[in-house]
C-alpha cells in the first residue's frame, strides 16, 4: 500500500484488522516496524506499521523482509501470511503459537457435540439460503439440498450471461482440461480460499475440522468459502467468460482482487465465521482474538 497512508487503510472499530503491503520491504523501525518503499520519482518512503494492534499483516508479489522484523512481528503475536496479489492466493504462514486456543476449544467442542455440530451445518445453510430445512432432517440430506441449490444457480447464471453450462467439470492434473467456464470458476475459488485461509488462521481456528466438508486438511476452508460463492465467484466467473476469451484465469485474478477490495471480505469473513461457531447471541459482540486481542466487530 505505498500510495496511502496508514489512516486511510479499513480497520475494525477501533483496532486495526489485517494490513496488505507489496514491493517493498520491512525491516525493523525503531521499536516496532515499518514498510520502504520507493516512489516513482525514486524517493524513499517508511510507513510505521501498527504491529501491537494488527491481527493479520499480509504481504504480497515484491515484498522482503528482515529477519529483525520477523523478531518483531512474533513478538507482537501478529500473523504473518505470505500471499499472492491482493491475498488472492494463500502461500504459506508464520506465528509464533502461543496464541489464545478459546476459537479453537470453541470449534472442536462444535463439532464434537452431533446437536452442535447440526446446529452450525443448519446455520451455513440458512447463510446462504431461505429454504426450510425440516427439523429432522440430516446432514446428508441437507448437503443434497445445498447441492439442488447450487445446480440451480449455476443455471441461472448460465442463462443470464449467455454461457453454456455441462456441469462442474475439472482436472487437478491437467489444468486446461476443463472449458472456460470451468477454469474460471477453479480460479475464482482459488482466490477466496486463499482469503478464507488467512481469516481462519488470524483468528486461530483450524483449516481442518470442517462440519460440511470433512476428512481433509482444508475443510473448514471449503465450510467457509461456500458461504460467499453463490454471490460471488460463480457470477464473477460467467461474467467474466461471456466479456473475454483472453487469458480468463488472469481476468478472473484481477477482477476477484478488486471484488474483495469492495467488498471488504475480510470484515464480512471474520464476525461470519464467529457467528457460526458461537451463535447468533455473540452476533456484534466483542469476539475474542488471540492472546485476549478482542476486536469490535459491526455487522
Amino acid at each position: 500500500m505505498p500510495n496511502r497512508d496508514l489512516q486511510e487503510l479499513p480497520k475494525f472499530e477501533d483496532n486495526w484488522s489485517y494490513l496488505y503491503f507489496e514491493k517493498g520491504t520491512i525491516d525493523q523501525y525503531q521499536k516496532s516496524v515499518a514498510f520502504h518503499y520507493f516512489t516513482a520519482d525514486g524517493i524513499e518512503k517508511n510507513v510505521p506499521i501498527p504491529i501491537e494492534t494488527l491481527v493479520l499483516l499480509m504481504l504480497g508479489p515484491g515484498t522482503s523482509i528482515t529477519h529483525e522484523a520477523i523478531k518483531r512481528i512474533s513478538d507482537s503475536r501478529c500473523l504473518l501470511a505470505w500471499t499472492g496479489e491482493m491475498g488472492v492466493r494463500f502461500y504459506s504462514a508464520g506465528y509464533t503459537g502461543t496464541y489464545s486456543s478459546r476459537n479453537l476449544l470453541q470449534q472442536i467442542e462444535m463439532y464434537a457435540d452431533e446437536k452442535k455440530r447440526d446446529r452450525v451445518v443448519r446455520a451455513m445453510y440458512q447463510k446462504r439460503f431461505t429454504d426450510e430445512i425440516k427439523e429432522n432432517a440430516s446432514i446428508e440430506q441437507i448437503r443434497g439440498m445445498e447441492g439442488a441449490r447450487v445446480r440451480k444457480i449455476y443455471s441461472e447464471c448460465s442463462e443470464k450471461y449467455g454461457v453454456v453450462w455441462s456441469g462442474r467439470n475439472y482436472n487437478q492434473t491437467d489444468w486446461n482440461y476443463g472449458d472456460p467456464i470451468n477454469r474460471a470458476l477453479s480460479s475464482a475459488n482459488s482466490c477466496l480460499y486463499g482469503v478464507v485461509h488467512a481469516a481462519i488462521l488470524a483468528c486461530g481456528f483450524s483449516t481442518a475440522i470442517g462440519f460440511v466438508h470433512t476428512g481433509k486438511q482444508l475443510s473448514f476452508v471449503y465450510d467457509i468459502a461456500d458461504l460467499y460463492k453463490a454471490e460471488l465467484t460463480i457470477p464473477l466467473a460467467f461474467e467474466t467468460v461471456k466479456q473475454t476469451t483472453f487469458q480468463i484465469e488472469r481476468e478472473v485474478r484481477f477482477r476477484m482482487r478488486d471484488k474483495f477490495r469492495e467488498m471488504k471480505i475480510m470484515k464480512k469473513i471474520i464476525p461470519d465465521m464467529k457467528e457460526l461457531i458461537y451463535g447468533s447471541d455473540y452476533a456484534g459482540e466483542i469476539y475474542p482474538f488471540p492472546e485476549g486481542r478482542d476486536v469490535a466487530v459491526s455487522h
